[in-house]
């Protein structure tokens, strides 16, 4: 039997540990790193979705930019008129591992899948909707992506876009004046439809996103539990990127370091057509976003980063995606990431 004094003291250090919490404050147990209340470790994630954000030492946020449904579009491009599918957009090089584009675009959609039934561990309410909106994929291509969609419990919809949607608002010439190929126009097409997408639907978050992105299963957790942290302490919303781009790391730029939910994330002024934002964003920046679709830019994500000189653009510290290019693309594979594991989780 249990000795009286002992219970005692376990029943008032309980009855204070819940009292201290009302006040908005958490518990840590020195002697074992063990949060009573919650019986967690401190390096399990300790967040709780819509309601507070909390970061061992610095404390509790309580979060006033609750996300209540997301949507991420994936942008699909499996066949184009290049006779090797394995080569990228508009160039002649080869991607890492050098397989077909259809085995990029799977392992995508994949590790999107894996990464968003992970999240539903913590944002249990989350109505989520991933959407494909496809351009030029055979027959075959498209069951192999219908048969992946069809495979979660995630709601899922394949949108195929027909050659001649949006001709009369996308320029066949570039900003100097020169054609643009059929690929380049194909992958145009495809980001305005997304943004018209976007423009339509009441989600409180979007994930606009490259068929060449493999996430790791963490990346949705962290990227929603950062939003909803850094939108509410900077009282503003924001962008956020998923991939930490060599690129950032060829130049000494200034930039800002935000702790987010388990990783860090820096301030960036340059992306790809790859990342997260809210639909207020949209809606404030709708035109220039539908500018990357309708003219051929040089860079053509000059109008995103025109945006982002006014709004943040976070990008995490490690990775939470890999941009599966070519080896030597300095918009590619992140570093000090392993890729080769990440690309056989998502398989």
């Amino acid at each position: 039997m249990k000795n009286k004094t002992v219970l005692k003291k376990s029943f008032i250090s309980k009855l204070f540990v819940k009292i201290i919490r009302k006040f908005g404050y958490e518990v840590v147990d020195q002697a074992n790193l063990n949060l009573p209340i919650k019986d967690k470790d401190i390096n399990q994630n300790l967040s709780e979705s819509g309601k507070r954000n909390i970061t061992i030492p610095l404390g509790v946020i309580n979060i006033k930019n609750k996300i209540n449904s997301l949507t991420i579009i994936i942008r699909s491009y499996t066949f184009g008129d290049v006779n090797d599918d394995k080569v990228m957009l508009d160039q002649n090089k080869k991607r890492i591992f050098e397989l077909p584009k259809i085995e990029y675009t799977l392992r995508t959609i994949k590790s999107v899948i894996n990464s968003c039934e992970k999240s539903k561990e913590y944002f249990k309410n989350l109505d989520i909707n991933i959407i494909v909106t496809d351009d030029k994929s055979n027959q075959a291509n498209l069951d192999k992506i219908k048969k992946l969609l069809n495979s979660t419990i995630i709601k899922t919809e394949l949108i195929n876009l027909s050659e001649d949607e949006f001709a009369s608002e996308i320029k066949d010439k570039d900003i100097n004046g020169k054609l643009i190929s059929k690929n380049m126009l194909s992958n145009m097409r495809n980001i305005l439809k997304s943004i018209k997408i976007s423009e339509k639907s009441n989600s409180d978050l979007f994930y606009f996103l490259e068929d060449d992105y493999i996430h790791k299963n963490e990346a949705i957790t962290e990227m929603l539990f950062t939003y909803e942290k850094l939108s509410t302490q900077l009282d503003s919303d924001l962008f956020l990127c998923p991939a930490d781009y060599p690129f950032l790391y060829s130049n000494i730029d200034n930039t800002k370091i935000f702790l987010g939910n388990k990783v860090h994330w820096r301030s960036v002024k340059e992306t790809l057509i790859t990342f997260m934002t809210s639909k207020k964003m949209i809606s404030r920046y709708l035109n220039e976003l539908k500018a990357m679709g309708q003219l051929r830019h040089h860079p053509m994500e000059q109008k995103l980063h025109q945006i982002y000189e006014k709004e943040y653009c976070l990008s995490p510290i490690p990775s939470l995606a890999m941009h599966a290019t070519n080896i030597n693309s300095i918009y590619g594979i992140p570093p000090n990431f392993d890729w080769k594991k990440i690309w056989e989780e998502s398989k």
